[in-house]
């Protein structure tokens, strides 16, 4: 266990904060008087590209690390080493983020009952003038980990898949430990996350320590994000992350060995098409799905398309990416399926759905053709199988690689990439391996029109949409209802 720090009245805080520019000023102002505020000994060091000393016990130093404006996050790091033996708490963020002294003193508390190679992680949170929380870093293909759930003493913490917080605090042991792993002082770099973020996650992400946020204290772990600027924008809000939370803690409760139905997230620079664990309902979708309909949503996440299924009066049942998503369908009415690839579809063996859907998500396993012959045995005789997935390579595609200065950069193999092309010809083809007829194939993503438009839509267009029957010679995978005698071979042809 991490021995943590014996509290003494001259507790030593060194805050090192980045502030680019002007803009943020009334913020930094905020942040710099909560920390005058606290019962702590605190030295404030502002690093920016500008001379700005808002007081006289502040330090500013100014420079860049590189010509990269966006590189300056990077500054903090050497003022940390130079300073490593004359402070007890090292705090670096950016000039809009408040942390407390409550969210300081949780920190010490928790610190002391923690592995030596984990570090208690902060969560921002924003406030409507309504007073309704959002909690901004859920978006994209950020989500809780399911199997990541831990105890340690009085707290119950899991690892978020967005380290970046803007913002983290380390104590003497844990910077000492940073630095020796030769990972800390590095220079300005991106790859998970861009140059400001990876400032911030570099002691997660590459000096071995593990982000755990102690979910049981969730309020004592929140810092203020105080520009409130992605209210309704993105996010989930306290309702909903109540709801998550709750499921990671009867997880750690029952002691159960939760498991993801498959990951979803790609290792390719910035994470570049990993699912979107918050997705919109998806119309072109929905509309392949008749009056009436029972339906079956494989991998699903957000609840966006079950919960207007639902609406329309259908029976939707779902299996889910992961038990946490999985508490947002039930919660609006979906009949909820967990497990992974080789233990779902056993619990449905003797149901028949109408319609199968698959929304972007056959690219991430490694046998897709397996999966699709996996449930759709359960498909009812008139039954279809509807297949969203991106269209890639593409236009699209090109052009994110070449704003980050990587469009020469080559795809990799499902293996060094966790993620499949999926061209018009490679979906063709997993749907014959197994067992399916393609009824038809759309394009999708643009709304314009005209005849080269249309001719350039192949490149153009962000996703396909593909629908297909059961062949008139399919058998079944599995025979016998429940008798899922090569289920160990479902799930290693299926998961990564």
């Amino acid at each position: 266990m991490n021995s943590g720090i014996t509290e003494r009245k001259s507790l030593r805080l060194l805050v090192v904060i980045a502030s680019y520019g002007t803009a943020n000023n009334a913020y930094l102002d905020r942040v710099i008087q909560e920390y005058r505020s606290m019962s702590f000994d605190v030295d404030i060091v502002i690093i920016s590209n500008i001379d700005k000393r808002p007081a006289a016990d502040v330090e500013c130093i100014v420079g860049l690390p590189n010509k990269n404006p966006w590189s300056l996050p990077f500054a903090h790091k050497e003022q940390f080493v130079a300073r490593a033996d004359q402070y007890d708490i090292f705090i670096y963020s950016e000039d809009d983020i408040l942390i407390t002294e409550k969210n300081i003193r949780a920190f010490l508390d928790v610190t002391s009952v923690l592995h030596e190679d984990e570090v208690a992680g902060l969560m921002l949170v924003e406030k409507a003038s309504s007073g309704e929380l959002n909690y901004p870093q859920a978006h994209g293909s950020f989500h809780w980990d399911c199997t990541s759930v831990k105890i340690r003493g009085d707290y119950c913490l899991a690892q978020f898949t967005n380290e970046h917080a803007a913002s983290y605090i380390l104590t003497q042991q844990q910077l000492a430990r940073a630095i020796a792993s030769g990972g800390f002082l590095v220079g300005p770099h991106e790859g998970k996350y861009d140059l400001p973020c990876t400032a911030a996650t570099d002691p997660y992400t590459q000096c071995g320590f593990k982000k755990l946020i102690p979910i049981s204290n969730i309020d004592d772990f929140s810092a203020h994000h105080l520009p409130n600027k992605y209210i309704n924008r993105l996010g989930v809000d306290r309702q909903q992350l109540d709801a998550q939370l709750s499921v990671l803690m009867q997880i750690a409760r029952e002691g159960s060995n939760a498991v993801p139905l498959f990951s979803a997230e790609t290792r390719l620079w910035h994470g570049m098409y990993s699912k979107d664990y918050y997705e919109p309902a998806r119309d072109e979708v929905l509309s392949g799905v008749p009056e009436g309909a029972v339906v079956l949503s494989i991998g699903s996440c957000s609840a966006a398309n079950e919960r207007r299924l639902l609406e329309r009066g259908h029976r939707v049942v779902a299996v889910p990416l992961d038990p946490v998503v999985g508490s947002g369908l039930a919660q609006f009415g979906a009949e909820v399926v967990l497990g992974d690839v080789t233990t779902a579809p056993a619990k449905i063996a003797t149901e028949h759905f109408d319609r199968l859907l698959y929304v972007d998500v056959l690219q991430f396993v490694r046998d897709p053709a397996y999966l699709l012959r996996l449930f759709s045995g359960l498909l009812a005789p008139d039954g279809k199988v509807i297949i969203c997935a991106p269209n890639r390579p593409s236009l699209r595609y090109a052009w994110e690689c070449a704003k980050s200065g990587k469009v020469f950069r080559p795809w990799g193999t499902f293996e060094a990439v966790g993620i499949h092309d999926t061209t018009i010809g490679r979906i063709q083809r997993w749907c014959a391996e197994a067992g399916l007829v393609i009824e038809k194939i759309e394009r999708c993503g643009s709304k314009r029109t005209g005849p080269m438009l249309q001719l350039l839509s192949p490149i153009l267009a962000t996703d396909l949409i593909v629908t297909a029957k059961r062949h008139e010679a399919w058998k079944p995978f599995f025979r016998g209802g429940h008798e899922m005698e090569r289920m160990e071979v479902s799930r290693r042809s299926v998961a990564q």
